[in-house]
This record gives C-alpha cells, sequence and structure tokens, in this order.
C-alpha cells in the first residue's frame, strides 16, 4: 500500500529571515531548511553571540543586530520566520512590511486575547501568515491523514493522544516564568492535530494542573474534546514521568469504523534526542484484524518544519488553498486552548450535591 506523506513543495524556494535564536531553531528549523534545500539569508537575536554561533554552523551569510536591520536589508520575497515568545508577536508583526510572508512560530499568543491582536495585525498589514503547527506536517501524521481520506479506516469514532514522558523543560528557560505552560505551549499541538482530522469541537472539558515536585507552572493535562456522542476525541498528558523508559508513552491512535491506526511519537521519548517513530495500520481480512507496520522516512523534528515553511512559500507564490495552519484556521485552535484553561479554572461538578 502506497502511502502519501511528503508536503508540496514550493515552485521556488524563497530566501529565510530567522528572527530568535533558541533551541527550536537549533533543533529543528536550520536542520529542516538545510534537508529542503531552503536558503537562509540572516537571523538576528537579542543575543549576537547566540545568533553567531548558528550561523557559523549552517552557514548563513548575515547576522543582523536588530530587527530593524533585518527588515532594512531583506532581500526581495523573503519569508520571515517569526520565533521568539509568543507574547512578543503581535510588537514584531506591526513591523514587518505590509504583505509580507511570515512563519510564526506556535502558539498563536498565550491568551485568547493575544491571539486576536495577532489576527487583526496580520489582517490589517495583508500578511501571508501561517502558525508554525508543525504537528500537522510530521510524517506520521500526514500519513495518517491520506489513509483516513482515501477511506481506509472507515469514518474516524475515536481519537486518542497519549504523552507520558520526562520533558527536559530547561531546553525553554523562558517557560519557566509564563503564566501558562502545559496546554497553550504543548498540548496546542495536539488540539490542533485532532481539530486536522475532526474539525472544532463544540465544546471542551479539561484539568490541567501543577506537579508539586517542578518548579513550573502546569505540567499535566486532561482534555476531551466534544463532538457530540459517537466521536470520541481525548488527550492525556503527564510531563513529569521520572521512572525511567519501561512505560513511557507516546501516541496518537486513530480508530474507525473499519480500522485503525497507530502512530508512535518518538521525539517526545527521550527529547530532542527522540526514539524511533512506529506507524501501524489495522485493516480486517476475512473478518479478522490484522496489523501492519509502515516505515516512513522522517520524523516530528525536523521533517515536519519542511511542510510548515512550504505552505508559506507557496502560498506566497499565489497557490490556493497552500496555508494549511494560516493565522484564520489557527485562531480555532487557540480558541480551543482557551475553553481548556476556563473549563479546568470551573472545576469538577460537586460530588457533595449528590450526598445531601
Amino acid at each position: 500500500m502506497e502511502i502519501r506523506y511528503h508536503p508540496a513543495q514550493p515552485r521556488r524556494p524563497r530566501p529565510i529571515l530567522i528572527i530568535g535564536a533558541g533551541s527550536i531553531v537549533k533543533d529543528a528549523h536550520l536542520p529542516a531548511y538545510a534537508m529542503a534545500g531552503y536558503p537562509v539569508h540572516a537571523i538576528t537575536n537579542r543575543s549576537r553571540a547566540q545568533a553567531e554561533a548558528l550561523a557559523e554552523k549552517w552557514k548563513i551569510g548575515h547576522v543582523e543586530d536588530s530587527l530593524e536591520t533585518l527588515i532594512a536589508n531583506a532581500p526581495e520575497g523573503a519569508v520571515y520566520d517569526l520565533t521568539l515568545p509568543a507574547s512578543l508577536f503581535a510588537g514584531v508583526l506591526r513591523k514587518l512590511p505590509e504583505g509580507s510572508p511570515v512563519l510564526i512560530q506556535k502558539p498563536m499568543g498565550e491568551s485568547i486575547g493575544e491571539a486576536r491582536e495577532i489576527l487583526a495585525v496580520c489582517r490589517e498589514r495583508r500578511l501571508v501568515a501561517a502558525i508554525n503547527f508543525q504537528l500537522r506536517f510530521a510524517p506520521f501524521v500526514m500519513a495518517a491523514k491520506d489513509l483516513i481520506d482515501r477511506g481506509t479506516i472507515g469514518e474516524l469514532r475515536d481519537i486518542e493522544i497519549r504523552v507520558t514522558t520526562e520533558t527536559p523543560w530547561d531546553h525553554f528557560p523562558f517557560l519557566k516564568n509564563v503564566p501558562r505552560l502545559e496546554i497553550v505551549y504543548h498540548s496546542v499541538h495536539h488540539i490542533d492535530c485532532i481539530r486536522h482530522f475532526l474539525g472544532t469541537p463544540r465544546g471542551i472539558y479539561a484539568k490541567t494542573l501543577r506537579h508539586p515536585e517542578l518548579d513550573m507552572p502546569e505540567s499535566r493535562s486532561s482534555i476531551i474534546l466534544d463532538y457530540g456522542d459517537k466521536v470520541r476525541a481525548n488527550i492525556q498528558t503527564n510531563h513529569f514521568h521520572r521512572y525511567g523508559p519501561r512505560h513511557q508513552e507516546s501516541y496518537i491512535k486513530w480508530e474507525g469504523t473499519h480500522g485503525c491506526i497507530k502512530a508512535k511519537m518518538g521525539l517526545l521519548m527521550n527529547y530532542p534526542e527522540g526514539v524511533p517513530d512506529a506507524f501501524e495500520v489495522c485493516t480486517f481480512e476475512d473478518g479478522k484484524p490484522v496489523w501492519r507496520s509502515h516505515d516512513l522516512e522522517g520524523s516530528w523534528f525536523p521533517h515536519a518544519f519542511v511542510g510548515s515553511m512550504a505552505q508559506v512559500m507557496r502560498a506566497a507564490d499565489g497557490e490556493p488553498d497552500a496555508l494549511v495552519t494560516s493565522v484564520e484556521d489557527s485562531i480555532e485552535t487557540m480558541a480551543c486552548v482557551e475553553a481548556a484553561y476556563t473549563s479546568s479554572a470551573s472545576g469538577g461538578t460537586p460530588v457533595a450535591d449528590f450526598l445531601q
């Protein structure tokens, strides 16, 4: 069975201008662009030394001192790659030239208010803008979408995402000071992925909480996306499973009326090196379920970042419907995030009410 899971490529790669030089740029953006042959023209960062180190390693021709000089020296048709903390996005977007193509690192702000501001700025300045919800472009997600769209497992009835890992949050030191963490900076990927398959849910049930031994905001969540009484969509995350790899889990499972798909997300186990992914498909043969493994090239990091940048380049060339994670679509993911936090804050139905 041939499975299609490679993203469409632009007719001509555009020069990329990177704003920020954190670990996500080092571990994912730059390896992906080198792999795809996308030219990185320049980079800027608050710490010039950090930008210079990446420029030297990845043969980036220009290190700019500021956003203003980056814009002033931008080549024609360049794509801006915005990788700063989410609370800074709107201010930077206001400074970009009108009509610019831009890939904005997820999340789309740290709250629905910031997300709406980002959307308004992108509309006002007519930016060709997408949010880097790159999980949609991971090989195992693209493969599952291809099979499901072709009816291989019938109609979707269940999506389950489970992450039980020990996440090294020290790779992202700025997260120690954010007011919200797990849902808006991590499970936002899972929410967006479920939306990719099922659309926007009618509601959200959620509980997110801190770990008393972790000096950070919340790191564990349970999220249910409400699609009525026939489809279940469930996310369970625990980023503080520090008991070795034996019982760590990281997977997405899609169950349909005629089969099932399960993808192991190896990246999240032993991050950022990860462990090998796995992609399995179950269909019925002579009435019996038969599982088969399929080898896919690439993984979430860095390969998915090729697709998220490719969509922006294609959209900038005028290709219709190229922006899979446009700001117009991503605002609905952020609405789900806000609904999840609101649900968590409101608490469950009191049991005592039924004991009187």
